[in-house]
């Protein structure tokens, strides 16, 4: 960005690798990309290190990230430390820190109570919600945190448009602007061949490939998505054979064998959490990318394998919508019912999977790194840091 220097940013998030999550991987992709760039990033944190590490412990890694780890001692690792506050405050006061970055889910109840430390500081404060405000909006509006945040010049951004629009509401109508997850498109890309696999070696039709990367828990809605394949299925001309990987784990695994199991399909596979090589080369290798999470408010699995360059099926009005347009880059579906038609459909179309998937190898997303901390910085500009 013209006229600027190097900064100085303090990270501030509930939780943080080792910990596994869809902020806490961006939190750190964000926090290397910016040291790769020249800045420097201080993270402050609830959630232990990788040898147990808390109670204010602090290390610099390899990557040049230092981190600071305030986690104590509860069940779960719940990432809260009432006992914090007077230590936080005087490394930020110590650190010359030229802007706070926060980073927020529905429920971070500490990154949230660093906020006002940090204004209290002086220091220029930016907030990323990576969530989507739904039910909670109402107690949001209640509480009025995100409204007087607004009023001492916090910048307050979100993930996509959906998601930003809801933490406006919930902030009193302040302003909100979208500053997208990141994602490395050429690393997805390199090697995605431009068109289907080739067919078997005896002549037999290639299975299409149905893939999703999901946590197998309620709010990602897996039982859905497996609904969803079965209705392509059964929509779908028998002759076109079809087969679906859904990578992940959580709480809802053992409902989704069950439901694999009693209802015959065989041809869905369930191989747990698989590597970043190994789900590149498993999205490289397929031919739709599948989600039906509603309450997404980005959705990183599917623009991850938008860049690969696999056609992406997903609900309408999610997070989604910023890097997938119907027809373009994917289907988009109003239903369930119309997704497992949007599957069938690309199942049965090879011209139109190849159409799209030339577009989304040609055609680079918006979100990629370098995009992305330039919006990152201006956020900076906005809440008003002003680095020498």
């Amino acid at each position: 960005m013209a006229g600027w220097t190097l900064v100085k940013v303090a990270m501030l998030t509930d939780c943080y690798p080792p910990r596994l999550g869809g902020i806490e991987s961006q939190v750190r992709d964000l926090s290397r990309h910016l040291v790769r760039a020249g800045h420097e990033v201080e993270v402050f944190t609830a959630t232990t290190g990788p040898d147990g590490e808390r109670g204010g412990a602090t290390a610099t890694g390899d990557d040049g990230v230092t981190v600071h780890r305030f986690a104590i001692p509860l069940p779960g690792g719940i990432p809260v430390n009432p006992f914090a506050r007077p230590e936080i405050r005087r490394r930020l006061a110590a650190g010359r820190f030229d802007v706070a970055h926060a980073h927020l889910g529905v429920v971070s109840p500490f990154a949230t109570e660093l906020v006002p430390l940090a204004l209290d500081r002086g220091l220029p404060v930016t907030a990323t919600f990576h969530c989507v405000i739904d039910r909670s909006g109402p107690v949001f509006r209640v509480l009025g945190h995100l409204a007087r945040w607004a009023e001492k010049g916090v910048a307050m951004n979100a993930v996509s448009t959906m998601a930003a629009t809801r933490v406006s509401a919930a902030a009193g109508d302040a302003p909100v602007e979208v500053v997208p997850n990141g994602v490395d498109v050429a690393w997805w890309r390199d090697g995605a061949p431009d068109g289907d696999a080739a067919p078997a070696a005896d002549g037999a039709p290639r299975p299409v490939h149905v893939v999703t990367a999901t946590r197998l828990a309620a709010r990602k809605r897996p039982v859905a998505l497996l609904a969803v394949l079965r209705g392509a299925r059964q929509i779908l001309d028998p002759a076109v054979p079809l087969r679906a990987t859904i990578v992940g784990e959580g709480p809802q695994r053992r409902v989704l064998e069950r439901y694999v199991a009693s209802r015959g399909l065989d041809w869905v596979e369930l191989p747990g959490r698989v590597d970043r090589d190994e789900l590149r080369r498993l999205h490289q290798g397929a031919d739709v990318y599948l989600t039906t999470a509603r309450l997404e408010a980005f959705g990183i699995a599917a623009l991850e394998a938008r860049a690969a360059g696999l056609p992406v099926v997903a609900p309408r009005a999610t997070g989604v919508d910023d890097f997938v347009g119907d027809g373009v880059e994917g289907v988009l579906g109003d239903s369930d019912v119309q997704l497992a038609g949007a599957v069938a459909r690309l199942a049965a179309d090879p011209a139109m999977r190849r159409r799209i998937r030339h577009h989304n190898l040609t055609t680079p997303p918006a979100q990629d790194w370098s995009d992305v901390l330039g919006a990152t910085l201006g956020e900076y500009h906005r809440a008003g840091a002003r680095p020498a």
